[in-house]
């Protein structure tokens, strides 16, 4: 992971104290922002399925999932924890099954039951990292280099596209508002303009937004807002007890299994944020630390009626577009949503903003994912004139792309659903580890400074 060297006035900023408090508190406020749409996103959905995940709870658990991961990981990686997209297709066949003790069963309480197969999603987490603190980083790397972990960062962002342009299309000429701001921002906008695009981004549209529903746009509704309380507490405060996660076999093999895609999603994200700061937090401070802080924070809030939580590519959207590293600056952005989560007003407030604008942010951001994929292949010299690296990189972009709807099979009388993502990540690890000539290296070679995550 070579870094070369910015120009003047590009450099990365590691120590965002160096800015002032006030540009830190408002660099904070961009990564909220950014993590938002898709955080809040997750609940909503989940509701439209007939189960009541509670967007308060979300906003708490993502705050508090992403202080925890911090500790966890020595302060040292600049990861935000949201909402896992990846546990929306066991939440929609937890939402239809009507068998056995699940028949006429309330939604809050297979609520529950989705999120105890959660719990036991994210313990997976951390008998992977167990695993890993045994035998070492380096061994199970082996399994994982760029070949396999490039193209699968490249996914994350592709598989994310079609919501992009799904969320633009309610409104094409405010989609292409945000995306202009952002891009006028960070291309030719100086000093503090240029390190918060994104939020420039929300805000200036939002502005657009409100200006024309002046004129009867109709493009945000208010209503919700005025009737939303000021402050209140999570439902997992005020209803202690039809909050708490329940267990049962066929709700724990819906959900847990759906942990290899998230796993592997996680170690993807850690080499993209890797590649984007230029540090190698796979060796240092662990990918077993990393995996530790995920794991548990997703097993907390499924364990309180929250949803999985998982590192947030946005975020490391944020962190290329702005090269501010600082990570202190996403904690931050935590301490808000924890805040925040206390007021259902703000809840409502951030239900207002347009699908539109979150479709144009997201066209950015889910675009610079992807090309963090192509980064991370490049910059490790992986060689696409050998044979074997191809059909590695080919196999797992088909999965990745071609299994739209998943793959879904039987255990007794239970259907399994693997994401597409899983599909491509476990394709991808099988054949690097049967085809012979895998000659990657994980670690610091002899000529990087930086710590490259490997050579081929």
């Amino acid at each position: 992971m070579n870094e070369k060297k910015a120009p003047i006035g590009q450099q990365p900023i590691r120590d965002a104290r160096s800015l002032g408090v006030p540009k830190m508190l408002i660099l904070g406020l961009q990564h909220m922002f950014a993590m938002f749409g898709a955080t809040v996103l997750v609940p909503i959905l989940v509701q439209s399925y007939g189960l009541p995940l509670n967007i308060q709870t979300t906003l708490f658990f993502a705050g508090f999932g992403t202080l925890f991961f911090h500790i966890c990981t020595k302060m040292k990686v600049p990861a935000f924890l949201g909402s896992s997209f990846a546990f929306l297709g066991g939440f929609s066949a937890m939402a239809a099954m009507d068998q056995g003790i699940y028949a006429a069963m309330e939604p809050a309480e297979k609520l529950q039951y989705a999120c105890g197969g959660m719990v036991v999603a994210g313990l997976l987490y951390v008998l992977l990292a167990a695993v890993i603190k045994a035998v070492g980083v380096h061994k199970v790397m082996h399994y994982l280099p760029p070949v396999v972990t490039g193209p699968i960062i490249i996914l994350i962002g592709l598989n994310l596209a079609p919501s992009a342009v799904s969320n633009a299309s309610t409104c094409w000429w405010l989609a292409l508002t945000a995306m202009g701001i952002i891009i006028v921002c960070n291309i030719w906008g100086k000093g503090m303009i240029k390190i918060i695009p994104i939020l420039l981004g929300v805000v200036g549209s939002y502005l657009v937004a409100v200006a024309a529903n002046l004129m009867g746009a109709g493009l945000i509704s208010f209503t919700e807002v005025k009737d939303a309380a000021w402050l209140g507490f999570q439902p997992f405060v005020t209803n202690f007890g039809g909050s708490i996660a329940k267990f049962d076999i066929s709700a724990i093999l819906v959900m847990a299994p759906i942990a290899i895609a998230s796993m592997m999603e996680h170690i993807g994200d850690m080499s993209a944020i890797s590649a984007t700061v230029g540090e190698n937090f796979i060796e240092e401070p662990g990918l077993h630390r990393t995996l530790v802080g995920d794991g548990v924070a997703t097993a907390l809030s499924a364990l309180f009626g929250g949803p999985a939580n998982t590192t947030y590519g946005e975020n490391t959207g944020v962190l290329a577009l702005s090269r501010v590293h600082d990570p202190r600056v996403i904690r931050l952005a935590a301490i808000y949503a924890v805040i925040l989560s206390f007021s259902p007003k703000f809840a409502a407030f951030v239900n207002s903003i347009p699908a539109a604008i979150i479709g144009g942010v997201s066209f950015i951001l889910y675009g610079m994912i992807s090309a963090i994929g192509v980064r991370n292949v490049v910059e490790n010299q992986v060689d696409f004139t050998n044979s074997r690296n191809l059909i590695i990189a080919a196999v797992i972009l088909v999965c990745g792309l071609g299994f739209t709807n998943g793959l879904t099979f039987q255990i007794g009388e239970v259907s399994v659903t693997l994401t597409s993502l899983a599909i491509a990540a476990i394709a991808g690890i099988v054949l690097n580890a049967i085809l012979p000539g895998n000659d990657f290296h994980f670690g610091k070679s002899a000529d990087d400074a930086s710590g490259s995550l490997g050579r081929y």
